[in-house]
């Protein structure tokens, strides 16, 4: 089991530098298969040694070798998030190894939009209908009788952002958000998806009143909301039966 916990999280760290390339690049439109990565600041090629997911961040202190610049804090944690997701879900899910290679693949789909949205506040279709088509794909071949409820939820789900994304003129909604709202309807199910909507608009909600305490933003600053749908995945799998519990005893 230790060593399967060593495995899941160096896999995870390898996929993590994937993904902050690829959630860097992206963006900006630069081809993640064009070649390695290079220091924003100097624009100098980074070594294959220098570029060790966590323990080279670790090893330089932080810093470019060439131009000692401080390297941003979005890679270790991107890797390191990415390390404990993998070993979590791997420990959770031991022994069907099919759903968690699904497990895992959708893992990534949802932290690299996370990534994306939170700093550039968008939502890459390509990503979305993605992780639709490995879940409707992951369904087929194991409970097809799931598919038909679930994309009823994604697409009930997508139908209340859309309408809140119309009343409020765009403003309260993105486009995104509301595809991406297909895409965690289909994760969740027709029994959680509520608490799933609940939960973001809540963690949102307080995200939204930090930032304005601490005078990062104002009442009229519009925030991505597609980081916030992205985090109340995991929070409703993790919780939401115990959420539907409490709130019917109560």
């Amino acid at each position: 089991m230790i060593l399967l916990g060593i495995f899941l999280f160096v896999l995870g760290l390898i996929f993590g530098s994937f993904i902050s390339a690829l959630s860097w690049r992206y963006p900006r439109r630069i081809s993640i298969k064009k070649g390695r990565s290079i220091c924003p600041n100097c624009k100098k090629q980074i070594v294959w040694s220098d570029n060790i997911p966590l323990l080279s961040f670790i090893l330089l202190g932080g810093k470019c070798r060439n131009c000692k610049r401080p390297i941003s804090w979005r890679y270790p944690l991107i890797e390191l998030t990415s390390g404990l997701g993998f070993l979590f879900i791997g420990l959770a899910i031991p022994t069907d190894y099919f759903r968690l290679v699904f497990a895992l693949t959708i893992f990534l789909v949802l932290i690299s939009i996370f990534v994306i949205d939170l700093e550039n506040r968008i939502i890459p279709d390509s990503f979305v209908f993605f992780g639709v088509a490995a879940t409707a794909i992951y369904f087929i071949l194991t409970d097809h009788q799931m598919i038909y409820s679930n994309f009823l939820t994604g697409f009930t789900s997508a139908l209340l952002l859309l309408l809140i994304h119309l009343f409020t003129k765009g403003k309260g909604m993105g486009l995104g958000d509301i595809k991406f709202a297909v895409l965690g309807g289909l994760i969740i199910g027709l029994r959680l998806f509520s608490i799933w909507l609940l939960l973001a608009f809540l963690t949102g909600a307080i995200a939204g009143t930090i930032l304005i305490i601490g005078k990062k933003a104002h009442l009229k600053s519009q925030i991505a909301f597609g980081p916030f749908l992205v985090f109340a995945i995991p929070l409703t799998l993790l919780y939401g039966e115990k959420i539907l519990f409490w709130l019917h005893l109560n």
